[in-house]
């Protein structure tokens, strides 16, 4: 009897339970839900908005202008001056002002110089810069610097987004890490129920004694405590990992309980995070987003720099104008007929504008040493991780030696208890010898993982 009862523990405890009905969302489908729903992607893309809001700034200084200058004073029924000055200046990209002007005064004390005639007086000439903002200007390094910054916007952004996504995905390898853990200790204890349920029965036919009925509880309840404490593991990352679930209307949505990780996704993961083993000197750090930041950033610096060494130059302004009364006729405009004038400026000691140069090269200089350093940095830390990434897959190799040995070690001790030549004693050590390296082994898998995605996070590869 006691033979015939341990062949059916044997033979059913290997029999798998029809589980409920689920659905797999792999990590690809995750992070597609991220990427375009989470509220801090949906940030990120902010940046780029205002960048390009800042460049339409900076263009608008190169807007045509409209302007108009009206005065008038009258007092005790005397006109004492009406004055009309209005213009349309277009500025250019040099240091170059094209204007049109008209002006029209009259009035009983009106001064002099403004006598014009009585149907005014019109004027098409040019303003020019040529010294202090000929080549280079304010409005001119402004608008260099926009495009700049939505370039650098554009790359910040991609920093922003897998930053994210770096964090989301170590948090489902951590719900795809106690998921396994949850079905390794479900599938031990129907084997740990099965046995109980085969020594209790060879106890009541008095083959087996009440204290190897007494050791298969205690093993039976020890299975349960710890599938409770891996089934809380699982049901806290299953809520961690729905803080990165959103809907398009901004809604938060929560994982249910059908809804399970990919259990394949070690032979996907290079495919979705784009790491697949590559050679340090085949990477080109130059194309990394924070390697090009750096890069518009110091860019934008040099031409700071260029528009405070013209600062040290004279601002001399040299304007000219044709005048005219009847500017429908073309040819009434004539050297004979002209306004014309110059400006002239120069600080003595330019301690301002040589302070301005001097903070704008420190700059310069202290991006240029960050971006040195970053690409050192960045280098080692890929060769770090590559030679971990390395290390791990020769530790799976012993590992899953391991797990083959243990689970042979099991199998026999199995048959020899059942040729009575072993104790549920020795059965139940095997069996916790493999369940204990089974669980080092999905641990090894998620630092595999994990290092994977530490590897994405400092590539930084586009998934769009």
């Amino acid at each position: 009897m006691r033979a015939f009862i341990l062949v059916i523990w044997l033979l059913i405890s290997n029999i798998g339970f029809a589980q409920d009905s689920t659905s797999t969302i792999s990590l690809a489908e995750y992070l597609g839900y991220v990427k375009t729903y989470h509220p801090i992607v949906k940030q990120a893309n902010l940046v780029i908005k205002e960048s390009e809001a800042k460049l339409m700034k900076a263009r608008g200084a190169f807007d045509p202008k409209f302007e108009v200058d009206y005065d008038r004073k009258k007092f005790k029924n005397t006109e004492y001056y009406d004055k009309l000055n209005a213009s349309f200046k277009i500025p250019t990209w040099y240091g170059v002002e094209i204007k049109g002007n008209f002006e029209e005064n009259d009035g009983v004390y009106l001064n002099p110089e403004s006598t014009l005639p009585e149907d005014g007086l019109y004027s098409v000439g040019v303003s020019l810069s040529v010294a202090q903002g000929l080549l280079t200007n304010k409005r001119m390094t402004m608008l260099k610097q926009g495009k700049l910054f939505v370039k650098q916007a554009q790359v910040d952004r991609q920093l922003l987004v897998n930053s994210i996504l770096y964090e989301a995905t170590l948090t489902y390898f951590n719900w795809l890490k106690t998921y396994n853990e949850k079905q390794l200790y479900e599938s031990f204890l129907a084997n740990a129920q099965q046995r109980f349920s085969g020594i209790k029965k060879n106890f009541e036919v008095g083959e087996m004694s009440a204290i190897d009925t007494l050791e298969a509880r205690i093993a039976l309840n020890d299975r349960k405590l710890n599938l409770e404490k891996s089934r809380i593991k699982y049901l806290k990352a299953s809520l961690e990992l729905s803080n990165y679930l959103w809907l398009n209307d901004n809604t938060p949505i929560e994982i249910k309980d059908h809804i399970i990780p990919d259990t394949n996704t070690l032979e996907t993961v290079d495919g979705v995070l784009n790491t697949s083993a590559l050679d340090i000197g085949d990477i080109n750090l130059e194309n990394h987003p924070k390697l090009q930041s750096l890069g518009y950033k110091s860019q934008s610096l040099t031409l700071e720099k260029r528009l405070q060494l013209n600062n040290l130059l004279p601002k001399i302004d040299l304007q000219y104008n044709f005048l005219s009364q009847t500017p429908e006729v073309t040819q009434s405009f004539s050297t004979s007929a002209y306004k014309t004038g110059v400006n002239v400026s120069f600080p003595l000691f330019l301690r301002k504008e040589r302070a301005e140069l001097k903070l704008a090269k420190l700059k310069l200089l202290n991006t240029e040493l960050e971006i040195n350093s970053t690409r050192v940095a960045l280098k080692n830390k890929i060769d770090a991780v590559n030679q971990e990434l390395d290390s791990y897959i020769l530790q799976n190799n012993y590992i899953e030696t391991i797990v083959k040995d243990y689970r042979t070690m099991l199998t026999a001790e199995e048959r020899k208890l059942f040729l009575g030549e072993s104790s549920l004693f020795l059965v139940n050590s095997r069996e916790s010898k493999l369940i204990d390296v089974k669980l080092k082994a999905i641990q090894l898998e998620n630092d595999f993982l994990s290092t994977k995605a530490n590897l994405f996070n400092i590539l930084s590869p586009s998934l769009e």
